[in-house]
């Protein structure tokens, strides 16, 4: 499922590629993606205007116009970005195609239909609607010490949390939770203060070099647990045979022997 890394990539292609141009036809394919709006909404919202920036909290895309609507798109399981200048070049599980003026086409491509298509006037009140927490980039460490005060669960069920945290998922939590050496299962409130300041740093540095990398795995640093999270696979740190477990009915791999459980 595309996180945080992998939305900010497509923000930062969607910047590259699809702004300042005048929109001139959306075409829908997958209208069941829609969220409280209709074909025709969505057409009578953006037709016409220009993409001016684009904005990313969490695991949503927003791509403002200059008349201050926002294009909203979460990428589901399997949700991408494609840009081309070539007609011919429709893809067979666009759930949005946005033709432009100077023939340009984006496609919004969801091949299993799940993720979101809206527009809203606000972000933030979009945001709040969605009950999101703050973007987990935005969070310095004294709100990150607030945010974990008086949770119960889980330390990887936390960071999944989108309306505590927004924007972690269940690849990425597992590899902050590998450089922070914490166990996935380890009860957030068994964490010191030094432990979750740790937390917060393996976030911030996870998820940018996540960014860094395109989103890549193997493009990730050689020390990053992600390039060897499957059966068989070793740790990059010790050379330990990771271990794969159920944390709140998600899949979570960690290292037995850096992340003990205590």
């Amino acid at each position: 499922m595309p996180e945080l890394p992998d939305v900010e990539v497509y923000r930062r292609y969607m910047n590259a590629t699809a702004l300042h141009q005048p929109v001139d036809e959306l075409e829908v394919p997958a209208p069941r993606l829609l969220s409280g709006t209709t074909p025709q909404g969505l057409g009578h919202a953006l037709k016409g205007d220009c993409f001016e920036s684009t904005h990313r909290h969490g695991k949503y895309l927003f791509a403002s116009t200059a008349s201050r609507k926002h294009l909203v798109l979460h990428f589901g399981m399997t949700g991408e970005l494609e840009y081309s200048r070539k007609k011919s070049s429709l893809h067979p599980h666009a759930a949005l195609r946005i033709r432009f003026g100077n023939g340009a086409l984006l496609q919004y491509i969801a091949p299993r239909k799940l993720g979101t298509i809206a527009v809203t006037g606000s972000i933030e009140d979009f945001v709040c609607a969605h009950e999101l927490g703050p973007d987990a980039l935005a969070i310095d460490q004294q709100r990150w010490l607030e945010l974990a005060r008086g949770r119960r669960g889980s330390a990887k069920s936390w960071l999944m949390n989108q309306s505590v945290i927004a924007g972690i998922g269940n690849i990425y939590s597992d590899e902050i939770l590998f450089q922070a050496k914490i166990h996935p299962r380890r009860a957030l409130k068994s964490l010191d203060e030094g432990d979750l300041q740790r937390l917060h740093e393996a976030t911030h540095d996870v998820l940018q070099a996540a960014i860094s990398a395109h989103a890549e795995p193997s493009d990730l640093p050689r020390n990053f647990m992600l390039p060897h999270r499957e059966e068989g696979g070793r740790c990059p740190r010790c050379g330990s045979e990771l271990k794969k477990i159920s944390v709140s009915g998600r899949s979570a791999w960690y290292c037995p022997d850096c992340q003990p459980c205590h």
